[in-house]
């Protein structure tokens, strides 16, 4: 099982500890990669994870480059609207997913508006790819609560938000090697993976991007990802 990347919960307060946002960055990059590469050798796929700053992979600049892609796991929910969205209807473009709540109060705001700032990037070039949230809280991402996140970073009709019951999302979180737990200590916050997924236009997950990433990096992966 895929060890989880801490966005808040027993992180959530260490702002308050003396702990800054960065030190917390760190933690959930090194903590989710490494559930990632704990996910990829328990499922047997035979996918690798290769540095993307390692020989041969410069060519993207994300934080991990998968050695031998294989096909994304499923991805079929309802977006916030209701409207059915299927991840296999974005060939041929590139796809970056990631797992988010509306009340997260670092780390999810921190990808979404990175997110904001690379297709800005792209200018023209975001036609080449779709960015898909899917939710890690079916109880407190309502419609109107979702509504207003995507209004407040500026990524109404720029970012499908999926929601669902919790056995649909916990589908969703198992095929893709996600943690989601609320906190025992804080329950208004969640345990959960951060990263964003880079899905390559024939369908495979190929790059890994860290909370942290720098809006360029995607910018410039993204047309290489949606060629592929």
């Amino acid at each position: 099982m895929a060890r989880k990347g801490l966005c808040v919960g027993k992180f959530g307060g260490v702002s308050k500890r003396g702990l800054n946002l960065r030190i917390l960055l760190s933690l959930v990059t090194l903590v989710a990669i490494a559930g990632v590469v704990a996910v990829v050798a328990i499922g047997g796929n035979g996918s690798t994870l290769a540095s993307g700053a390692s020989g041969g992979r410069g060519e993207f600049r994300a934080a991990e480059v998968f050695a031998t892609p294989t096909a994304a796991p499923g991805l079929a929910l309802r977006n916030y609207l209701g409207q059915p969205v299927n991840i296999d209807s974005y060939r041929g473009k590139a796809v970056l997913v990631t797992f988010l709540y509306t009340n997260c109060p670092d780390v999810c705001p921190l990808i979404t508006a990175s997110l904001h700032s690379a297709l800005e990037l792209l200018g023209k070039d975001d036609s080449k790819v779709q960015v898909i949230a899917v939710s890690v809280d079916p109880k407190g991402d309502t419609r109107k609560a979702v509504a207003a996140f995507l209004a407040r970073h500026q990524m109404t009709g720029r970012m499908q938000y999926l929601v669902g019951s919790a056995r649909e999302l916990g589908r969703v979180w198992k095929a893709w090697g996600v943690g989601s737990e609320r906190d025992a200590e804080q329950p208004q916050f969640i345990n959960h993976t951060g990263l964003v997924y880079g899905i390559s236009g024939s369908g495979k997950r190929t790059t890994i991007y860290s909370a942290n990433f720098i809006p360029a990096e995607v910018a410039h992966d993204v047309p290489l990802l949606a060629a592929r």
